[in-house]
């Protein structure tokens, strides 16, 4: 068999093998973070969060269809897209590799036959760094999830594949065709995620190294400089800045020459057109080869970046979701821009000790207002009294947090040692070094880290380094040594990664200063540019993949030095084949092995689950305020895709600030109804009332919301307060609030249980909780007034308390959701930092309606879904069963623990959980079942000697101990004596006396 008929077949297989393994670990639902809301926007063609994916969601909806009319299985067919997607990038990596390595033994020739030793090594480098990336733990982990990295990867895949498709055919007539292609998939990229461009810098070298006569050093700084102007003319220039002057058009299209809006726009877009038009009949006419793939290049990027006017014609079709409804020029600048997030710092910026010394106007904020474009709002930035070039440690919302990191006194002042010790150990050290040995090296388990030498750090297998770098790794509990995310491969892909660097350095010197730029781009340029702030809610690891897939170029290519090491002393073909089942068995079949029972996600379905059991915790047409992503996007998930408990109006607290989304909200979608908000939206557009501060008027008594109301939405002058600037504000005048309740109405729409009716107020009263009003705060309160108890109004548990506005002792636990009635018992409760429940509905929907997403049989579960377990055992199954028995209902509650010990894991995952399970095995003994309760506490008892031995042989060594674990483990041992001693456990009791007193000196120190 021929070379392309060969490297056509092994490529194809690899392709075919990776889909494989993605479809049968794939999730069979939606899963956690921005997955819900993708799968729902692409199912219905709606807006996502900015900056927008319209390509992937356009895609995605192909997809969707493969479900034959079945909504539960949507998300499926649609994590089955990103399989594909990521099956076809590792067809093109594999194409990739072979190309590279080709090189080497025929450098341009497409004709030309190789040695079959040679051939062996080709295809045998193309398999192993093809494969090795297929089970990488990053890209497997977004390969089976309806996420845009996996298209994203495709993207860079095809791009890189075609640069190197061109070099091969560069004297040939017509080949600048696969300039144009690589031109439109950037296009297309923009449409689904950015991390596509940074491959620019890199096609660049290789049309100088190809092109050039003499390469020279010169040369290459020149050719790389290029690169980098290219990328930042595609990044700002086309994404940015051709929508910004469309903008500024179709401004003086409307406001001076009074046209309708999109007039500017569409003028523009023929401005542009007709330019390119004329340009390239220029370069034709003049014979300008240069000038015509230029243009025909930009052309192309823009066609392929036209998918953003699914954008604007959805917003104005007003679908769900339709995030910051950017339905005219300005709206849709600022969508791009992502001007909701805010920006970093990157060359100057401040220290995050400064104070502001001054204000200055930076631009104006337009909206479009009746037939005009109008100024919102100003821009406004600030000068600072502590500034440093190359800012890294500049949030002052983590200031406690660099102190700590940096070994900073309170009183020591950052300076530039601070900063480029920050970047390096915490920005490049542990947010993309500890991701890249995570992939090459091992993976401690799958907590998220933050600095915790029991969370998320990279590990080997070679135990004396594990020793030295984490400590306490000769105690390592048996939780530990059994984490599914405990993955460990010996440096040996790390190592075939480096033999393979430096045999292309050696004897491919510039295919490896690109692929070295490829990897350098797609890797610290981005730790460069996004410049992270510490504790993020999630692991970033996705961001880097595109330099975990430069580096399995190497790994495939370390086949290659393998082999050249072997040929001196066995024959070539041996050498060869010998090479790559060594490289297969270290590289491939070793990740395979160590990272499929982490990323097997096809049992997993509590991001669904959970979304539901919000829904079945609250009453028919009710209002619901969430306020993260997983508390958020699994319920849009639901409600948008599966059509589960449409008659909930489903309220993102974090979104309800936005004048878009206020106004939103006053309109049905689905079944649900209209929120009562009842405000003029003249009165919250963008830049009215944006923030309300308070301003303490020593008012004595409390105020009723609706007086407030109307004096926080005054345009009259006396309702306001004069700023320094002479302006006049709106201010909040007390956070002494009041609500009359009507309780006829609390009774007539079934508020409270029959039982507490007695229990109704005449009066709400609270402190407000905040320092400002935004609108999510205004929407409330205008709710309360309005709703008049109509619709129930609930709270995720999970939605922080300042975000409850004060109302928290008004909130009553049904489930998974808190209810807001208008009774004493929670008033009194809360006051002593008790909330109470209503029992028998909890307990009704724990039974009835609440589904577990497989918990207890799933082989693997992730850190997003084994964080809820705490919060089941304790303040669900344990608290309900506890109230049930002291209700005298002791067969309810053996009912419920039963129910919990068939639903819940039969493994701890986290410390957390073993202090919560006391009062769960309490209700057990309570109900009869002793041995069910035995069971458990001896698992739990193990876990917490074992671990606690973990901290405590750390702490010897390293200062930065999780005390937190700690303190939970010191308090379950006094949960479990008391519970054990009640029971009269004797045996288990003298096995939690004997790990008492091994920390009898912690307790005495307290």
């Amino acid at each position: 068999m021929n070379y392309t008929k060969l490297n056509n077949l092994l490529g194809w297989a690899c392709g075919i093998l990776a889909t494989l393994v993605y479809v049968l670990t794939a999730e069979k639902t939606t899963s956690w973070w921005d997955t819900g809301e993708f799968i729902a926007s692409a199912y219905k063609m709606q807006i996502v969060h900015q900056p927008g994916a319209p390509l992937f969601l356009m895609i995605q909806n192909v997809f969707s269809n493969l479900a034959m009319g079945d909504k539960t299985q949507i998300a499926y067919w649609m994590n089955i897209g990103s399989a594909v997607c990521s099956g076809m990038t590792i067809l093109f990596l594999f194409w990739t590799i072979t190309a590279l390595a080709r090189k080497a033994y025929v450098k341009y020739s497409r004709t030309e036959e190789v040695s079959q030793a040679a051939l062996i090594n080709i295809m045998g480098a193309g398999l192993v760094g093809a494969l090795a990336y297929t089970f990488s733990d990053t890209f497997w982990f977004s390969a089976v999830e309806s996420e845009v990295y996996a298209m994203s990867s495709l993207c860079t895949a095809v791009v890189f594949w075609a640069i190197l498709k061109w070099e091969v055919r560069a004297d040939e007539a017509g080949a600048d065709k696969w300039l144009l292609l690589i031109a439109y998939v950037m296009g297309l990229s923009i449409g689904v995620h950015l991390l596509n461009l940074l491959v620019i810098p890199a096609i660049a070298l290789v049309i100088y190294f190809r092109r050039a006569e003499k390469v020279t050093s010169s040369g290459v700084v020149k050719a790389l400089a290029i690169g980098v102007v290219i990328l930042g003319l595609v990044l700002w220039g086309i994404i940015q800045f051709l929508i910004k002057f469309a903008a500024y058009t179709d401004l003086f299209f409307v406001n001076t020459l009074g046209l309708g809006f999109g007039t500017g726009v569409t003028f523009f877009a023929l401005l542009i057109v007709g330019g390119l038009v004329f340009g390239l009949w220029y370069s034709i006419k003049k014979i300008k080869p240069l000038l015509n793939i230029t243009l025909l290049s930009v052309a192309f990027i823009i066609f392929g970046y036209s998918s953003f006017s699914m954008i604007l014609i959805r917003a104005k079709a007003n679908p769900t979701l339709n995030n910051s409804d950017p339905d005219n020029a300005f709206a849709f600048l600022s969508y791009l821009n992502r001007e909701q997030y805010g920006d970093e710092p990157l060359i100057s910026g401040r220290y995050f000790d400064a104070k502001p010394t001054d204000i200055f106007e930076t631009g104006n904020v337009y909206r479009k207002d009746g037939n005009k474009y109008v100024v919102a709002k100003k821009k406004y930035d600030y000068t600072f009294d502590h500034t440093t070039l190359f800012p890294r440690v500049y949030s002052d919302k983590h200031e406690s947090f660099y102190r700590d990191w940096l070994n900073m006194g309170a009183g020591d002042k950052p300076a530039m040692g601070n900063n480029l010790n920050f970047f390096f150990t915490y920005q490049i050290g542990h947010m993309y070094s500890r991701y890249f040995m995570w992939n090459f090296v091992g993976r401690q388990n799958d907590q998220q880290g933050h600095g915790s030498f029991t969370e998320g750090n990279w590990i080997s297998g070679i135990k004396p380094i594990d020793n030295i770098r984490l400590g306490g790794q000769n105690v390592l509990p048996t939780s530990e040594k059994e984490n599914a995310g405990r993955n460990t491969y010996f440096f040996l892909p790390l190592i075939l990664g480096v033999l393979g660097a430096l045999w292309q350095f050696k004897k491919q010197n510039r295919d490896a200063a690109v692929v070295a730029l490829l990897f350098f781009f797609t890797g610290l340029a981005i730790v460069l540019y996004l410049n992270q702030t510490p504790m993020q809610p999630r692991e970033r690891d996705y961001a880097y993949v595109g330099s975990f897939y430069a580096f399995c170029i190497w790994v495939g290519l370390g086949v290659i030095w393998i082999a050249e090491k072997l040929s001196g002393k066995i024959n070539a073909k041996n050498a060869a084949i010998g090479a790559t089942a060594v490289s297969f068995l270290a590289g491939p079949v070793l990740l395979a092995s160590q990272n499929w029972d982490d990323h097997d996600r096809s049992e997993k379905s509590l991001a669904r689950d959970m979304a539901k059991n919000y829904l079945e915790s609250c009453a028919p047409n009710a209002i619901l305020f969430s306020y993260g992503d997983n508390d958020t996007y699994p319920l849009w998930y639901v409600q948008e895709v599966e059509g589960f408990r449409p008659d909930v109006r489903v309220v993102n607290l974090s979104l309800l600030s936005a004048d878009w989304y206020m106004k939103q909200m006053m309109h049905k979608v689905n079944e649900a109804d209209a929120l009562p908000i009842n405000i003029d939206p003249e009165k919250i557009k963008d830049g009215v009332r944006d923030v309300i501060y308070y301003n303490d008027f020593n008012v004595p008594e409390h105020i009723e919301i609706k007086t407030l109301l109307d004096i926080m939405l005054s345009d009259n002058q006396q309702n306001m307060v004069q700023l320094q600037s002479g302006e006049y504000a709106n201010v909040l005048p007390t956070k002494k609030m009041q609500y009359t309740v009507d309780k006829a109405s609390v009774i007539a729409n079934k508020v409270v249980p029959k039982e507490w009716e007695d229990a109704i107020v005449d009066t709400m009263k609270w402190n407000y909780s905040m320092g400002i009003v935004s609108r999510a705060e205004l929407s409330i309160l205008s709710i309360l007034a309005n709703n008049n108890w109509k619709r129930p109004i609930y709270f995720t548990t999970t939605t922080p308390d300042e975000n409850m506005i004060g109302l928290n002792k008004y909130m009553v636990s049904e489930g998974f959701a808190m209810r807001l009635m208008p009774v004493a018992l929670a008033a009194d409760s809360a006051s002593n930092n008790e909330p109470i429940s209503d029992v028998e509905g909890t307990y009704n929907n724990i039974v009835n309606k609440f589904q577990w997403g497989n918990i207890s049989k799933s082989n693997y579960l992730d850190p997003d879904s084994y964080r809820y377990i705490s919060m089941y055992v304790g303040s669900l199954f344990g608290e309900t069963a506890q109230n049930l028995i002291a209700m005298g209902k002791t067969t309810e509650a053996k009912k419920l623990v039963l129910n919990a010990y068939d639903n819940m894991p039969k493994r701890i995952y986290q410390m957390a959980e073993v202090f919560s399970y006391a009062s769960l095995i309490d209700a057990m003994y309570k109900v009869g079942e002793k041995d069910k309760a035995n069971e458990i506490a001896k698992r739990n008892l193990q876990f917490l000697r074992e671990n606690m031995a973990y901290y405590s042989a750390i702490a010897e060594t390293k200062p930065n101990l999780e005390y937190r674990n700690m303190r939970f483990g010191l308090a379950s041992i006094q949960n479990y004596q008391r519970v054990l001693t009640d029971a009269n456990q004797k045996e288990l009791l003298d096995e939690v006396n004997k790990i008492f007193e091994v920390y009898r000196p912690l307790f005495e120190g307290n």
